[in-house]
């Protein structure tokens, strides 16, 4: 029998002698401080190794005469890669086991990631970026299902929205890294600086792919730094929260039936698209407006990390504490739009770009943790495993559709002002659905 109850979605203690709201507290703040800030590291190198070919375009174009449709496609074929190999990927965690399967695609993602040095053709740029992508793979939806193994769905929009700061953290120090790396290595041995960028980020990947073998438990029940109490008591609040199924709901044709499934992938491929057009292109949309040097445009790319890395956590911590969704993801969504709208009307001033390319990164980056709270809420166990790496895959072709429209509308119009109004109008049409979503999906 479950020694927890649930009045109101809030697990208490279900009799005297059992476990109160501070030793629950207690161990939701061991588990936390034991596995989430390894996960924030590993994402950010994972985003880092993902993203920073827009800081190497910067020279990496001019070095081997790439057009920006060149560099856009090779951007975005990361995400075919990722598209193919994610529900596989996912589904093997569930079976194998997060430590080995996370330490795997970290491992290898770091060795592709270093083979970039030897990049000399656009064909060579494509393969090498699809191969990426298939590496890492399974990643962040892995995170995503890992997590649900510890945390009921009541704290996993606090908890995501923590674990997702790494992709605002990789911007605020990831990006200076990778503008002074480019400086201060070019043409260090023969190699330009891009190369060297690449080389030297791909180092954290595989040391901390072989870290995550010694350290990660694959769930509560391995995990010999929590008493035994402290495992039923989390093992009781997961059952509890758990969504109620039919016998066959965990079959994967259940879950590609389920027009839940649909919708929430076209809420995320809404979302994704300003994601990836922002950090793809934040480097050239800065440079565009007239400055000059790798590490000055690194450390003015990292000013919108910070604004987004607060309200992240701030509409993270909120949407938690008064068990609401909906709003808590429609409100950023349109700030977002408007960031975007801004940025672009005023490309040619600094100053405003800035300013609104924050606003643009706190909108789209506090949509995205915000969001997973929505499928995690019905889904679980190996439907979750399945659901999420649909989910994921299906948004995530926006990374490849948005940053090859960008740069084919840059090319056609040379100017990034309709490619930022295109990810403005899929932010306003991923609002737009989050408000259609029926609120006993998104509120729990």
């Amino acid at each position: 029998m479950s020694s927890y109850q649930a009045v109101s979605g809030q697990p208490i203690a279900a009799a005297v002698g059992q476990p109160g709201a501070a030793q629950v507290e207690r161990t939701y703040r061991k588990v936390f401080w034991r596995i989430v800030p390894f996960l924030m590291l590993c994402y950010v190198v994972a985003y880092l190794d993902r993203v920073n070919v827009g800081f190497a375009k910067l020279q990496m174009s001019q070095d081997l005469a790439f057009s920006e449709t060149v560099f856009g496609l090779g951007a975005g074929v990361f995400f075919i890669g990722y598209f193919l190999f994610e529900l596989p990927s996912n589904i093997l965690m569930h079976k194998i086991g997060a430590r080995i399967w996370i330490a795997r695609i970290m491992i290898t993602w770091g060795v592709m990631s270093a083979l970039f040095v030897f990049v000399k053709t656009p064909a060579q740029f494509y393969i090498l970026r699809f191969l990426l992508g298939l590496a890492e793979a399974g990643f962040y939806p892995g995170v995503i299902l890992y997590l649900t193994y510890w945390f009921p769905s009541h704290r996993r929009a606090k908890i995501i929205a923590v674990f997702m700061s790494a992709i605002p953290v990789s911007g605020i120090f990831g990006n200076p890294l990778s503008g002074w790396i480019m400086q201060a290595f070019h043409n260090s041995s023969g190699l330009a600086g891009w190369q060297w960028m690449f080389l030297i980020e791909a180092v954290p990947a595989v040391a901390i792919g072989i870290a995550t073998i010694l350290y990660l438990d694959n769930g509560i029940a391995s995990a010999k730094w929590l008493s035994e109490p402290e495992k039923r008591l989390l093992s009781d609040e997961i059952a509890a929260s758990q969504p109620k199924e039919k016998a066959n709901a965990h079959s994967l044709r259940a879950v590609f039936r389920d027009p839940r499934t649909w919708w929430m992938s076209l809420i995320y491929f809404a979302f994704v698209t300003g994601q990836y057009g922002l950090t793809f292109w934040m480097p050239t949309l800065i440079k565009s407006t007239g400055v000059s040097g790798a590490f000055n445009i690194g450390l003015l790319s990292a000013i919108p990390f910070v604004c987004a890395i607060v309200v992240m956590n701030v509409l993270g911590h909120s949407a938690d504490k008064h068990r609401e969704r909906r709003w808590h993801l429609i409100v950023p969504a349109l700030f977002g739009a408007v960031g975007f709208t801004v940025a672009a009307s005023f490309a040619s001033n600094t100053v405003v770009s800035i300013a609104f390319l924050s606003l643009a990164a706190a909108g789209v980056l506090t949509c995205a943790p915000l969001f997973w709270s929505l499928p995690t809420a019905f889904m679980s166990g190996a439907t979750a495993a399945a659901g999420i790496a649909i989910i994921n895959s299906i948004g995530n072709l926006a990374g490849f559709a948005s940053p090859y429209m960008i740069g084919y509308l840059k090319d056609l119009t040379h100017s990034t002002q309709t490619g930022m109004y295109v990810l403005a109008g899929m932010l306003v049409i991923g609002a737009l659905a989050t408000w259609l979503t029926p609120a006993k999906m998104v509120n729990r």
